[in-house]
C-alpha cells in the first residue's frame, strides 16, 4: 500500500502564523481538495501529519481541534484515511510523535500497511521532512522561499504536486 502524507498548517489549511483550532479559522487553501481526490483515485492512502503543541499548553481541546479534522474530512468527501497529531509542546514534555521525530509515521505505516518507498510526504517546513527521509518516504516541500536538503521534490503550490511526482 502507498500513502500521501501530508502536514496541516501551510499544506491543508492556512498558516495564520498562531495556532488554528476554532473552524472560523480553519481555510482550506486552494486546489488542496482536488489534489486530494486526485491522489485517492491513484490509490494513495492520505495520512495527515500533525504538530498540534497548543493542545499541551492549554490554548485549545482535542475537540477543538478534532471538530477543525471533521470539518475538512467533510469538505473532502471523507477521503482522508487517517489524522495522527503530536499532542506534547517541548516545553511541557518529550514526546517521539511531534515532528521531528518519525512515531506518527512509524504508528501510519504499521496500522495501513504503507510501503514507505511507495509513498510520499508533503510539508512546508524541514522538520516535516526529516521523519519521512529517516523512514525512505519521498519528501516534497511546498515552499516558494525555503530550500531544503531534505526535499526530493520542490514544489510552489499543491496543484504542483502530482506533476513533481510524475503521475
Amino acid at each position: 500500500m502507498k500513502a500521501f502524507f501530508l502536514d496541516r498548517d501551510g499544506i491543508i489549511n492556512q498558516e495564520r502564523g498562531t495556532y488554528t483550532y476554532q473552524l472560523r479559522d480553519f481555510i482550506i487553501l486552494p486546489h488542496v481538495l482536488e489534489v486530494l481526490l486526485g491522489l485517492k483515485n491513484l490509490g494513495f492512502k492520505l495520512i495527515v501529519i500533525t504538530n498540534q503543541a497548543g493542545i499541551s499548553r492549554g490554548f485549545y481541546t482535542k475537540a477543538q481541534m478534532n471538530t477543525c479534522h471533521d470539518f475538512l474530512q467533510k469538505q473532502a468527501q471523507n477521503i482522508i484515511d487517517d489524522f495522527y497529531y503530536a499532542p506534547i509542546h517541548p516545553e511541557v514534555s518529550k514526546s517521539l510523535s511531534r515532528k521531528p521525530d518519525s512515531l506518527m509515521f512509524e504508528r501510519a505505516i504499521a496500522k495501513h500497511d504503507i510501503t514507505a518507498s511507495a509513498s510520499y510526504m508533503i510539508g512546508d517546513k524541514e522538520r516535516d521532512l526529516i521523519p519521512a527521509r529517516k523512514l525512505g518516504i519521498a519528501t516534497i516541500i511546498l515552499s516558494e522561499t525555503v530550500v531544503s536538503k531534505y526535499a526530493d521534490y520542490s514544489v510552489t503550490g499543491i496543484s504542483k504536486v502530482m506533476q513533481a511526482i510524475g503521475v
